[in-house]
């Protein structure tokens, strides 16, 4: 079982030229609405590149009493994710301006609305234990992501944590993920707040691994990803694609790492399958809309080479 305790939004998406710069205004022709957060978008990503499609992938959430509600709802009902610790707040739900330009770079900004208030009583005792791995994100109450990382560790359950965006993460809480998974800014900014002076990219999410005994996975935009852990490190190319819109790309790859770890993957297998799935949400518009079918994984698997091993 895969449980998302994180963030749910719905996303406005505007397809322009090119991205703004400070002051600047840009025209595009129209916008559209579409469910996302990272949390919703993990979420949905692992529920459709789930390989066994009766795996229960659970999202523990807050969205307002408006009208995006049901918009995000929808969404995660689509995909076959168990919506059912989703509750509402009395703010409004999540709510992000998605800037794409015509390389398919992005400019986001994000109002959290109620995913400011979701707390840690709301994932259930039940949903925790050996068979669960718990995918948290950085959009939520930072002392809520403690919290449940500690009772997910006391229950057995296995823990990714998603640095995104990045923010400070207590150096108690590292040695107890399973897996950290950041991008080459967050991995630097990481090892400095931790006092390492390792820069960014491979050798920041190296150094953290080292200092804090954890399995750290980083992306590295169109050169892939390198994952580190304490016996052994493997990098794995990118796919190789036309990107249309990458906002989902870190999400789908979150995901299919979470899929690897539910399944018992070894980590090289993992991380070249969560490759493939990061890839393939390039190739349409949004997040959660983007996010491909296992069909359309396996179909692409053998056309991105195996993750090689690295020195450590």
């Amino acid at each position: 079982m895969i449980v998302v305790f994180g963030s749910i939004n719905v996303d406005l998406l505007f397809a322009v030229d090119s991205l703004p710069r400070a002051g600047e205004t840009v025209l595009c022709a129209g916008y559209r609405a579409a469910a996302g957060g990272k949390g919703l978008n993990q979420a949905v990503a692992a529920a459709r590149a789930a390989a066994a499609p009766a795996l229960p992938v659970r999202m523990v959430g807050r969205v307002g009493p408006d009208g995006f509600a049901p918009m995000a709802l929808a969404a995660l009902e689509e995909a076959g994710v168990d919506a059912g610790a989703v509750t509402e707040s009395a703010l409004p739900t999540g709510c992000a301006a998605v800037i794409v330009d015509g390389e398919g770079e992005n400019q986001i900004t994000v109002a959290s609305g109620a995913n400011t208030d979701l707390a840690p009583q709301a994932l259930p005792d039940a949903w925790l234990g050996p068979g669960t791995v718990l995918v948290l994100q950085m959009e939520v109450p930072l002392e809520s992501n403690w919290a449940v990382v500690e009772r997910a560790r006391a229950r057995g359950a296995r823990v990714v944590l998603n640095l995104a965006p990045a923010k400070p993460v207590p150096a108690e809480v590292l040695p107890a993920l399973d897996l950290l998974v950041l991008n080459e800014i967050e991995a630097g900014m990481l090892a400095a707040a931790h006092g390492l002076d390792a820069g960014a990219g491979e050798d920041a999410a190296r150094a953290i691994g080292r200092r804090h005994g954890v399995t750290t996975v980083v992306s590295l935009g169109s050169a892939g990803a390198a994952a580190f852990a304490p016996d052994a490190a493997w990098r794995c190319g990118a796919l190789a694609i036309e990107p249309v819109d990458t906002v989902g790309a870190g999400d789908a790859f979150v995901a299919g790492l979470a899929l690897g770890l539910e399944a018992g993957a070894p980590l090289p297998d993992t991380l070249h399958r969560a490759s493939v799935i990061g890839g393939l949400a390039c190739l349409r518009e949004g997040a959660a809309p983007a996010m491909p079918s296992a069909a359309r994984v396996e179909a692409r698997l053998a056309g991105l080479a195996p993750a090689q091993p690295l020195d450590l």
